[in-house]
């Protein structure tokens, strides 16, 4: 396969992350576009890649970014739904396929959804709109593989983490009957082994390729093959008709970290059986002699991959719609209007790294180093009102990157071992964030911690007093808790992950 100048959008996505570094190994020249181009500066690969800063939604920015291109990588289909989802998703298509007409592009790949085989005004507004995409890119003139995938199995994907929290906290359920739906899921290695093999396709092959796993199984099955895998009990299923893909949708909500915006189409996806009906894709990428991976050694490789902290991309890595990406203002005296601030400055005896290495490991499993019981019950109050929650957790249990979740937070910028500033994602009428600034001193290290709060109207000013209160038992106290971390710390060597 000769090196080829390839094109990746979504590349802040779960599939795009992977796919880039899969693409670089195989030789090939990536350019990647962003809308948030700093989310990428942190990844090992930033380097690697040329960055083009850019929406998808905008001609100019889609035909500089395909100029000199010969492989376009279309990964920005949205997997949650909301008022407009199909005008804005056909939108943007349309912007990319007219892009592409007028470059010198030979291909398009574009990854979508397992199309179940009904009439497409049966379907979920999620899948019509990804079975849209496909059309729109394919009418472009340029040749499109376009590779249809069900169930993605991989650590990170919203699909595989939704069965394996149903799974691990609930050995007895009562399920709906979309459990009992066939499905083929496929492992995400064999996903990029396609994307990436699509580079080197004859030019006369422009179609839809159905790709999944070795083996068709329910829900259910797939629940009680991964508790197997997992050592736990075999889970106690009780099928019933009476839950709606709405109600399901906020079960999953509540159980697993996944939120409802997400959940809900997932659970659409699998009211209809979506099995591959051929296997075509073979005629031009055959198989792997040792063949498509096993969903048991899919889900195996997965938990591994969980277990050493090694999970490369997550489903919460991409930006949630309509979620705040304002940065901080810089101005002390922002003229925008009320700010209001909670900050709290300690000292301590431990080096600077050291208290960055606390600093980072902020939130998910180690939590916020005091009120842990507070936080929760924030956590819950999100949850309940369509939000992110604390249960999104966090990608890695000790380095963060820019553009990655934590828990209701995104990180807005990391400069190790200077400064980290959290940006919210939980819902409420305003834009907060939380900063933690580290300096060093002749004895040691000054740490200041500040919250910030932006209200927006007067709903966010009675949010900011009414939670102001509950701010003296949370905030000394993570304060507090962060320099007695790092100075418990071992003197371990001071070299920082960057």
């Amino acid at each position: 396969m000769s090196p080829s100048n390839c094109l990746v959008t979504g590349a802040t996505g779960y599939v795009g992350g992977r796919l880039v570094p899969q693409l670089l190994a195989q030789g090939h020249r990536v350019r990647v576009l962003a809308r948030h181009p700093e989310r990428l500066r942190d990844l090992p690969w930033a380097n690697d890649v040329e960055v083009l800063a850019g929406d998808a939604g905008d001609p100019a920015a889609v035909r500089a970014a395909l100029a000199g291109m010969d492989v376009a990588y279309y990964l920005l289909h949205s997997i949650q739904e909301g008022p407009g989802l199909e005008e804005t998703e056909h939108r943007i298509a349309q912007t990319f396929a007219d892009a592409a007409e007028q470059s010198d592009l030979r291909r398009i790949v574009y990854l979508g959804g397992l199309a179940p085989a009904i009439p497409e005004n049966e379907m979920s507004a999620h899948m019509r709109s990804r079975v849209d995409v496909g059309q729109v890119l394919s009418a472009s003139g340029i040749p499109t593989a376009e590779f249809r995938a069900a169930v993605i199995i991989g650590s990170g994907s919203a699909s595989f983490e939704m069965l394996r929290y149903l799974t691990e906290r609930l050995p007895a359920m009562i399920t709906p009957r979309w459990v009992r739906q066939q499905t083929q899921p496929i492992a995400i290695r064999d996903v990029l082994r396609y994307l990436v093999s699509a580079v080197a396709l004859p030019a006369h092959v422009s179609r839809v390729f159905e790709i999944g796993g070795p083996e068709v199984l329910t829900y259910q099955q797939m629940m009680q093959r991964y508790a197997a895998v997992a050592g736990l009990r075999p889970r106690i299923i009780l099928p019933i008709n009476l839950l709606t893909p709405g109600l399901s949708s906020h079960w999953v909500n509540v159980v697993t970290p996944v939120p409802r915006a997400i959940a809900r189409p997932l659970v659409q996806s699998l009211r209809h059986p979506s099995v591959c009906h051929e296997h075509a894709v073979a005629r031009w990428i055959p198989d792997p002699p040792e063949g498509l991976l096993p969903f048991d050694d899919a889900v195996r490789l997965a938990l591994t991959r969980i277990r050493d902290a090694q999970v490369k991309t997550r489903w919460s890595g991409a930006s949630l719609p309509g979620a705040p990406s304002d940065p901080l203002p810089s101005d002390p005296e922002w003229s925008g209007g009320s700010m209001y601030e909670d900050v709290r400055d300690v000292t301590t005896t431990a080096t600077p790294q050291q208290v960055w290495r606390a600093v980072e490991r902020i939130g998910g499993e180690h939590g916020y180093y005091a009120a842990d019981l507070l936080w929760q019950v924030r956590g819950l109050l999100d949850r309940l009102i369509g939000g992110v929650g604390l249960r999104r957790g966090r990608r890695d249990p000790d380095v963060l990157a820019v553009g990655e979740a934590v828990d209701f937070w995104r990180v807005e910028e990391r400069l190790p071992p200077r400064l980290l500033r959290l940006r919210a994602e939980m819902r409420n009428p305003g834009l907060a964030w939380l900063e933690f600034t580290i300096t060093p001193t002749t004895t040691g290290t000054h740490l200041r911690q500040r919250a910030v709060f932006l209200p927006r109207g007067l709903a966010g000013q009675a949010y900011w007093w009414l939670v102001s209160p509950f701010h003296a038992f949370v905030f000394p106290g993570m304060a507090k808790g962060i320099v007695e971390q790092a100075e418990a710390a071992a003197p371990a060597s001071d070299t920082m992950a960057a």
